[in-house]
């Protein structure tokens, strides 16, 4: 137990340093002194311009995002019982993807419904895969082989769209490579009041979440519902990766990397690891958003591309590791 707060302190302690340093470097670096200045309403105005119109946003989308979709990939991969599953394999991806495509091609120049058009995608990408899952049994297997067909669908609609809307590709390409980049305060703000309730409700929910880890069977005999569990928990990481997704992009691995790294410091108890998750993902999406910046300075890499090459390789890894049978 003491070793399970421990990693949880040193993961916010890291958290909190990679958020200073997203505040303090970039194209123009600011002293931390100056940077505390600045919050404390003190600054100058160029320094204030900085941090609170630039940096600020930034880091807080990246906080946001970074623990919604890690927390959300910690649960789908509980409930699948599959430690390679992410936020993509049950319809988010794709299904934001394809709303977002629509959303471009029907109105270009409305760039603010972009947001609340990648979530509602999200949401009815995910309804759609689990009642297809549903209706053909809900075993695990369908689950994500209708994840799979559906993903496969909508990515071909997307293609579809930018086919016949070439103008949609200046506002969607943004979107693909996933970033959080020009972020306001204001466009966090819904966002917000959709992640901070699905964590809280995650947490409440983490000791069913272990007995439905027991199995199906095993479940039920102790008088949980298991398939209605199941369907709940995999509402609300929809809901937490779609909101992620409407104002930061598809970005990949986030789901996959944090809660694979974090059961193998912690272990299987949900309720430490959805909280370390969603502490790991924060602290990984800040410290490749400051990558980003930082590598080839003064020009950036797109935060996707960044996150591209540092989830591939592990990725691969987990696979190679699998299939030599260490488990993952």
């Amino acid at each position: 137990m003491r070793r399970r707060f421990a990693t949880l302190a040193a993961l916010a302690a890291l958290t909190l340093l990679a958020a200073a340093g997203s505040l303090a470097f970039g194209a123009v670096p600011i002293p931390l002194g100056e940077v505390l200045a600045v919050l404390a309403g003190r600054g100058g105005d160029v320094q204030s311009r900085i941090v609170l119109l630039a940096r600020l946003p930034r880091l807080c989308g990246c906080l946001l995002a970074g623990a919604a979709l890690a927390c959300s990939g910690a649960i789908i991969q509980g409930v699948l019982n599959n430690p390679l599953a992410a936020p993509n394999i049950i319809g988010v991806n794709s299904g934001a993807g394809l709303a977002t495509a629509l959303c471009c091609a029907a109105a270009p120049r409305a760039a603010h419904l972009t947001p609340a058009a990648a979530f509602l995608g999200a949401l009815a990408g995910v309804m759609l895969v689990l009642f297809i899952a549903e209706r053909a049994g809900a075993a695990r297997i369908t689950l994500v082989l209708a994840g799979v067909a559906l993903s496969s669908m909508f990515s071909a609609g997307i293609d579809g769209v930018l086919t016949f809307f070439p103008d949609a590709l200046n506002g969607y390409t943004d979107f693909r490579i996933g970033g959080v980049r020009n972020l306001s305060m204001a466009r966090l703000v819904p966002a917000f009041w959709v992640i901070l309730p699905a964590l809280l409700a995650a947490l409440s929910l983490s000791n069913e979440l272990d007995l439905l880890l027991l199995g199906r069977e095993t479940a039920q005999s102790l008088g949980l519902p298991a398939r209605r569990l199941r369907l709940v928990l995999l509402m609300l990481a929809a809901a937490l990766a779609g909101a992620a997704v409407s104002f930061a992009g598809l970005l990949g691995f986030v789901g996959l990397l944090a809660p694979h790294i974090m059961r193998r410091l912690l272990g299987e108890d949900s309720f430490f690891l959805l909280a370390a998750s969603a502490l790991g993902g924060a602290l990984l999406l800040t410290a490749c958003d400051l990558a980003a910046r930082l590598l080839f300075a003064p020009y950036e890499v797109p935060l996707g591309v960044v996150l591209s090459l540092t989830g591939s390789p592990f990725f691969i890894w987990l696979l190679l590791r699998q299939r030599r049978g260490g488990g993952v």
